[in-house]
């Protein structure tokens, strides 16, 4: 790990402030992540703004009916409050879905938001990796493939997003909240938070340097049967080779998103007007155009049978 200075700051604007004023800062608050890459030297911040004791970490009601939730929320803590369990019942399975015990307790719902692949390739700095070292290749592509992406990815990357949380928060159309070094505020939607890769995979989130994210908010219940089923090489303590977050209505009608199958929690708006034809019509529109190697072509037919079984969950 390479030397770096240290500040802990009260309010956002001091944190926005100390980012503007030192080149190479980067914030931290749980540390569940960034302090694994610093060891590894993939991240190597010059100086780290201490963001965890901003008055960030309540979940409030918002004047539409919804639920606001403050971006040093731990994990632990955002899976247990009665209103998330009570209506956005898929956001809690999804948070215990990951993690450990221990790194729920640490995580924070902005940290969480910005953990970065777990492709085994990012993590290694003797092979070739775009997102980690721009212009370098992907020894993914024609290498060990098995957990990447079959869709969204591209010619210089076709790593996956980790999170359980997100997957869930897209299912529900949640936005973020960030506030940036001019003090202007901005809710940008889940769904447009992520950057495709492209050719520049190293660039995650649509964040400008510097931009803080302050909080997540989540619009009115929409009721309905809320399941999510992490599928995983074992039972617990383990990224997803795939998941489903699903909202079924008793008419069939609903939403579906995927995890570990993109860049992004994945979801298509026109393959939930499917779900009342079921699964292999859903995962038609989901995956359309998808582009797996041969050892992680399981993917398509394993989203298929773990979302009918979804269905078949929500049906009783």
């Amino acid at each position: 790990m390479k030397s770096f200075t240290y500040e802990r700051v009260e309010t956002p604007a001091a944190a926005t402030a100390a980012f503007a004023k030192t080149k190479g800062a980067r914030f931290i608050a749980g540390g569940t992540n960034l302090l694994d890459l610093m060891k590894l030297e993939i991240e190597t911040p010059s100086h780290l703004i201490d963001v965890s004791r901003l008055a960030l970490a309540k979940i409030e009601p918002t004047d539409d009916g919804g639920l606001r939730i403050g971006a040093m929320v731990r994990n632990t803590d955002l899976a247990a409050d009665a209103r998330v369990r009570r209506d956005y019942g898929l956001l809690s399975r999804a948070l215990v879905a990951g993690a450990s015990g221990q790194l729920r307790n640490k995580a924070t719902t902005a940290g969480n938001l910005l953990q970065r692949t777990r492709c085994p390739y990012f993590y290694d700095p003797n092979m070739p990796c775009n997102k980690r070292k721009p212009g370098s290749g992907c020894a993914a592509i024609g290498g060990f493939s098995r957990l990447h992406a079959v869709v969204g990815g591209s010619d210089a990357c076709i790593a996956t997003h980790p999170s359980d949380m997100v997957v869930a928060m897209r299912a529900l159309d949640a936005w973020v909240e960030t506030v940036d070094v001019a003090g202007k505020t901005r809710s940008v939607p889940v769904a447009d938070f992520y950057r495709a890769p492209g050719t520049t995979p190293h660039l995650d989130t649509v964040l400008a340097p510097g931009e803080l994210i302050t909080a997540v908010t989540l619009p009115k219940p929409v009721g309905g049967t809320h399941i999510y089923q992490k599928v995983r090489d074992r039972a617990s303590y383990a990224f997803a080779l795939i998941s489903v977050a699903a909202i079924v209505q008793k008419d069939g009608s609903g939403r579906v998103a995927l995890g570990g199958v993109g860049y992004k929690p994945w979801r298509v708006e026109a393959a939930d007007a499917e779900l009342p034809r079921g699964a292999k019509a859903v995962t038609a529109k989901l995956l359309a155009g998808a582009k797996p190697s041969h050892e992680n072509a399981y993917k398509l037919p394993l989203v298929e049978r773990t979302l009918a079984g979804v269905l078949a969950q929500a049906r009783g």
